[in-house]
């Protein structure tokens, strides 16, 4: 029977199911129990509603999308006017002056990686990365022959060993790739960090044919706490790409609007422009989703409300502090990444199922002995489940 699916793939699905497989059991534990029996932190699916503006939008939308071609097909690189507008938006974040055609509209952040990836892989490539990392970064890779390289970052606020990342860096290295806001962490790299990270890559690139990029994964980007500053990583590396989406700061992520941009000092930039416009084509994607595109950029100077995001998080952060876990407080996203009492991330977050708390052990983000929760739920589900929490704990006491 597994011989109808190839080794690579379900090699992926086996490292990629953790989340899932949490989901779909708070599923079934929901109908078997009814919805207030389980608390399910498994998924970080944004449940914070839209910019207020957003309902505003889709009306005005619903009378352009009558017109002859309203929903037709636009560039693969995105609607013009929508480049235009984010390549400002994104001038302002990244401290570099970007013009609309540094600036591609992808089918969300993942579809940027898997576009770039498809254009400047080869077969056995090097993708290295901080330790834990989003667990589908392997399979974006992976499809086109890259291997992930992941090098454990330093509990407990996990900010990247630079000495092991100087150290995991190979001839076959195409790729640095960093994720901050980070999830499952929540860690924010700092400045000082990312400077280090780019002298870092400065050092390796000298004197190579095949440049290493240093790729800024950052969907998270808008969610920062306790007015924590996301530092601009374009200016760090003239081979630095940076992806992100609104499917976070917009609360829009069944809509899978991404964008792509590049530092413009990048040699040849143009070249990979269009061979990453390319490959959005032709992977299937072909454009973003039109409507996505237009919501996006009607809302570009709005975000959700993160005031309760915020409030969630400190709630979370009393839960875990009253039943005796240690974590570090996120400082951006909406995951906790505790550690794991009694040191088994597994047999813990199995203890939390039998409260009917759903978590996802650590090992599913390449990093065993922790788990992560998120806090994109209402707040009465995190105080709600405050005393299962404490049960769970105490069995490993």
């Amino acid at each position: 029977m597994n011989e109808i699916v190839n080794v690579g793939i379900r090699s992926q699905m086996a490292n990629a199911s953790w989340i899932r497989r949490m989901f779909e059991t708070g599923i079934e534990l929901k109908q078997r129990l009814g919805a207030e029996s389980v608390c399910d932190f498994s998924l970080g699916n944004p449940d914070v509603p839209p910019p207020a503006a957003a309902a505003d939008a889709l009306r005005a939308l619903a009378t352009i999308a009558v017109r002859p071609l309203g929903l037709g097909y636009v560039p693969n690189a995105g609607i013009p006017s929508f480049r235009a507008k984010l390549a400002r938006k994104l001038t302002s974040e990244q401290q570099v002056a970007l013009d609309a055609k540094h600036v591609l509209v992808t089918c969300g952040a993942a579809g940027a990686l898997t576009a770039f990836f498809r254009a400047v892989l080869e077969p056995d490539d090097e993708i290295v990365c901080p330790a834990p990392y989003f667990v589908e970064y392997g399979a974006y890779c992976g499809h086109f022959g890259g291997v992930l390289k992941p090098v454990p970052a330093t509990p407990p606020d996990f900010r990247p060993d630079l000495t092991g990342l100087d150290r995991a860096i190979s001839p076959r290295t195409r790729a640095l790739l960093i994720n901050s806001p980070n999830n499952p962490t929540g860690c924010i790299y700092d400045a000082a960090t990312l400077r280090a990270l780019g002298e870092l890559l400065a050092r390796h690139n000298a004197g190579r044919a095949r440049p290493i990029f240093l790729i800024a994964d950052e969907p998270y980007r808008t969610l920062a706490y306790d007015a924590a500053q996301v530092p601009p990583v374009l200016p760090l590396s003239p081979f630095a790409v940076v992806v992100g989406s609104f499917s976070k700061s917009l609360s829009l992520a069944g809509e899978r609007v991404g964008y792509l941009t590049v530092n413009p000092a990048m040699p040849d930039v143009q070249l990979l422009l269009d061979a990453v416009t390319m490959t959005n084509r032709t992977l299937g994607f072909v454009n973003a989703p039109v409507l996505g595109q237009a919501l996006a950029e009607a809302l570009l100077d709005a975000s959700v409300d993160l005031a309760i995001y915020d409030r969630r998080r400190h709630a979370m952060a009393q839960v875990l502090t009253d039943a005796g876990i240690s974590f570090s407080l996120p400082q951006g996203a909406f995951y906790f990444f505790p550690a794991a009492p009694g040191g088994d991330d597994q047999a813990f977050v199995q203890a939390l199922l039998d409260e009917y708390i759903l978590a996802v052990p650590g090992r599913g983000f390449g990093f065993p002995g922790y788990f992560r929760l998120t806090f994109c739920v209402d707040e009465a589900v995190i105080r709600r489940a405050a005393p299962g929490f404490q049960r769970a704990a105490a069995k490993f006491r």
